[in-house]
């Protein structure tokens, strides 16, 4: 389960980071939009140990660095392309939103998915 700090968590459910909508799914399976919802929700929180673990091994950097005084504001999941429940591998396509030095932003990514032994791991941008 994915658990904040504290302190984290409480700005999260202030509503600054806003860490839990989720609009537009439309197609896929469950298990990968919660993949791609959770790791949307440790950037928020800056939960770097728990962004780590869901990447995969093969594409892991030694460490993740946050943007100082981003806030990360929504997460629409547009699209998912198979990830289903006889499937190895899968991919979400969304646009996270963020406001940053008062300024709004959109970060828009197609993430790649890899299956092993049950659980989703991130394999990076395609």
């Amino acid at each position: 389960m994915l658990r904040a700090p504290a302190s984290r968590r409480d700005r999260a459910h202030r509503g600054d980071a806003h860490a839990l909508a989720l609009h537009g799914v439309r197609a896929g399976t469950r298990q990968q939009i919660v993949a791609e919802f959770q790791r949307y929700t440790a950037f928020a929180l800056e939960l770097g140990d728990y962004l780590l673990a869901s990447w995969h091994p093969t594409t892991r950097p030694e460490s993740i660095g946050f943007e100082p005084g981003i806030r990360w504001r929504r997460l629409d999941v547009l699209r998912t392309e198979a990830g289903g429940p006889f499937d190895r591998e899968g991919a979400v396509e969304f646009e996270a939103h963020y406001r940053l030095e008062g300024a709004r932003g959109v970060q828009h990514e197609v993430g790649a998915f890899l299956r092993e032994r049950g659980r989703w791991y991130y394999l990076g941008a395609r």
